[in-house]
């Protein structure tokens, strides 16, 4: 009986003792975040992940669309500091309306969302957008998260085990499920709202426009496929209508 409530309180205590440690303040959101991975890893990492995300989706045959999206890249790079990756821009061959960056530099932005972009400066919010996620480690963040949630729930199984008899692995599907919700979920909206608050900056510093991040995602907003979207407690995404409000305010504040 000791040994068991020993056991749990060195676990517990070997957890809080790790989070604390691994809690860093992040220069750019001003927040504190749980980091428990380099930077370096993920960066070995994503580009693995580039060679199948080119294997499944090829970049244009159009060398002036990856030209223009580097040549509007570049001063927001510059302004981001971080200029040690190995950033590259590509326009992937897909209809979709979508864009995303991986935490060695390297961003995809699709055809569809290319060709619906009004202009260089709504170009540029998304790509600040993605910039953004970079040096606000938001990369670095989320899979730290997820492995302490895993960690989490993991502990939670060993404590409860003795108690719940058959029921174990129902309850820990529960807690991973509760984990997902409360946890995950919530700070990837976290991470989307101030990848927008972010890029505004860069934009500014980069002497763009930042207006232009509304207008853009005001028009996003008014697609015929953007309705229906599942309620934002189930999204990973927050919903279209906070997203513009808390834009307006970064551009009011830029």
């Amino acid at each position: 009986m000791c040994g068991l409530c020993f056991s749990r309180r060195g676990l517990l205590a070997g957890l809080g003792a790790l989070s604390l440690a691994a809690c860093s303040e992040n220069a750019v959101t001003g927040r504190n975040q749980l980091v428990l991975v380099d930077d370096g890893q993920l960066a070995g990492l994503a580009d693995q992940a580039w060679s199948q995300i080119e294997a499944e989706i090829p970049p244009v045959r159009d060398p002036a669309a990856h030209a223009r999206l580097a040549r509007i890249a570049a001063p927001l790079v510059a302004a981001s500091g971080r200029s040690d990756l190995n950033w590259s821009f590509t326009v992937l061959d897909s209809p979709d309306f979508n864009a995303f960056v991986l935490p060695n530099g390297r961003v995809g932005f699709f055809r569809g969302l290319f060709e619906f972009a009004g202009s260089d400066a709504e170009i540029a919010s998304v790509l600040g957008h993605e910039i953004g996620h970079i040096i606000a480690r938001h990369p670095a963040e989320r899979v730290s998260q997820e492995l302490a949630v895993q960690a989490g729930v993991s502990v939670a199984q060993l404590l409860i085990a003795q108690d719940a008899g058959e029921w174990t692995d129902e309850i820990g599907a529960a807690l991973g499920m509760g984990a997902v919700f409360g946890v995950i979920l919530p700070y990837s909206r976290k991470h989307e709202l101030e990848a927008d608050a972010v890029g505004v900056d860069l934009m500014r510093r980069s002497r763009l426009d930042p207006r232009a991040a509304v207008r853009f995602w005001e028009r996003m907003a008014t697609r015929t496929d953007a309705k229906g979207q599942p309620p934002e407690v189930l999204s990973t995404h927050p919903a279209d209508g906070r997203r513009l409000e808390a834009l307006k305010q970064a551009v009011a504040q830029a």
